[in-house]
């Protein structure tokens, strides 16, 4: 982005300023997803306070029959658990925090790794961003000059489909943020936007954004609708909204605008995405597609060059 935005500017922008403002925008586009947390919680602890007791009951009378069913009986000290919870939530904010604080037992040298990285790491990403072109100079030099030439072909081709994927998956995002916005407001949630918003644009680390957005629809769902429709009522909301939003992206949204966009078949996609979850676990999901691009780049040389070859013209 650096680049382009130097681009852009036809030299006239000095790096310094580039590199700043790039910098600028992450920080500002990762405060505002989790600044829409604000409007959730603001929402969501008053509602707490007036509905927990009622929620508690309601799960209580559901889950006694149907366990029973099973052989199981479950007896909740109900009035215990309302006690010990309210006692939170009704605190002050500054009790509240202290008693986090003292649980978590966060110490001074947990404190002070978490505040070294929040300012080293933006102190070291500019000057990566500041030297890149040198970085990748001298790491040029290292490559054998008969190979040079291959190597720029196949950095840049690399780089081109890498930008394609980051373009794909923006869209997807903006695409999945709409729509779980709109199917929660269809249901009469009144923290549809702000949630939708959350979920769509935390679909960029797999399963865990989809994952975050569903927990925290669900506990909203149950608080604003359980004493009015029931506890069905929000399950059905997230089953419906969260169902069909991961079947359209899994197999529509990302093969299509993801996959085509960097060469890769929607059938592709998909294998690629199972088997480098299966590989290497959550990173392996979250480096999935633009490995695989890279991996394709590599593979249509190889096969240019094969065919190109003594070996295959006889």
């Amino acid at each position: 982005m650096v680049d382009w935005i130097d681009d852009v500017g036809l030299g006239r922008i000095p790096r310094v300023v580039a590199v700043v403002l790039v910098e600028v925008l992450f920080l500002v586009a990762l405060l505002s997803v989790l600044l829409l947390i604000v409007p959730i919680l603001a929402k969501e602890l008053p509602l707490m306070r007036e509905q927990f007791p009622v929620l508690l009951d309601s799960l209580n009378e559901a889950l006694k029959p149907l366990l029973a069913q099973w052989g199981i009986k479950l007896n909740l000290d109900v009035a215990s658990i309302k006690g010990f919870v309210m006692k939170y939530l009704n605190a002050n904010v500054e009790d509240a925090f202290g008693s986090v604080l003292a649980s978590v037992k966060l110490g001074g040298s947990v404190a002070f790794a978490l505040i070294g990285n929040a300012i080293l790491i933006p102190v070291a990403l500019f000057y990566m961003l500041m030297d890149w072109s040198r970085f990748m100079g001298q790491l040029r030099q290292m490559v054998p000059p008969r190979l040079r030439g291959p190597t720029d072909s196949f950095l840049r081709e690399s780089d081109e489909v890498l930008g394609q994927y980051l373009r794909g998956q923006l869209l997807v995002m903006v695409i999945l943020a709409a729509a779980y916005s709109i199917g929660l407001a269809l249901f009469g949630l009144d923290l549809a936007l702000p949630i939708g918003i959350f979920t769509g644009l935390a679909i960029f680390v797999p399963y865990l954004g989809f994952g975050v957005g569903l927990v925290l629809a669900l506990f909203a769902g149950l608080l604003e609708f359980s004493s009015s429709h029931g506890i069905g009522y929000p399950l059905v909301m997230v089953a419906v909204v969260y169902g069909l939003g991961q079947v359209v992206e899994s197999f529509l949204l990302t093969p299509r605008l993801v996959g085509e966009r960097i060469g890769l078949h929607p059938l592709a996609v998909i294998f690629a995405l199972l088997a480098f979850g299966q590989l290497f676990g959550f990173v392996g999901v979250l480096v999935a597609l633009p490995a695989s691009a890279v991996l394709l780049v590599a593979i249509r040389r190889v096969r240019a060059g094969y065919l190109a070859s003594r070996l295959y013209l006889g």
